[in-house]
């Protein structure tokens, strides 16, 4: 299980390259939504809104970013035989542990806090 969370959290760590590089609209978009609280950070590693319902654009920018990290988690799941659950929980987890203080993750009991 070592060798599969080293090698599932380098790959989610490739996954910010292209939202930092090659989408720097995005990227900023993102940074600027986490920075409002309008956007938390979840244990299964996505993103998710934290006002319902949510504003057209927050909506879009969710469904963006998460659509580009089911495709990492996906891609890193089959690479490692691996179930796409165990990544994702392991990308949660990493995401939510590098998460800045002042922004909204989901506890365990579902509910948001800010870190």
């Amino acid at each position: 299980m070592a060798a599969l969370s080293r090698r599932a959290l380098f790959g989610f760590a490739l996954l910010l390259l292209p939202l930092a590089g090659a989408l720097p609209a995005w990227a900023d978009a993102l940074d600027d939504a986490l920075k409002a609280g309008l956007v938390g950070e979840t244990r299964e590693g996505y993103i998710a809104p934290i006002q319902n319902p949510p504003a057209p654009e927050i909506t879009a920018l969710v469904n963006n970013i998460n659509a580009r990290r089911r495709a990492q988690y996906t891609k890193i799941a089959e690479e490692n035989g691996s179930d796409i659950q165990t990544i994702e929980r392991i990308a949660g987890k990493r995401v939510i542990e590098r998460a800045r203080p002042g922004t909204y993750v989901k506890n365990a009991a579902g509910d948001w806090i800010q870190k």
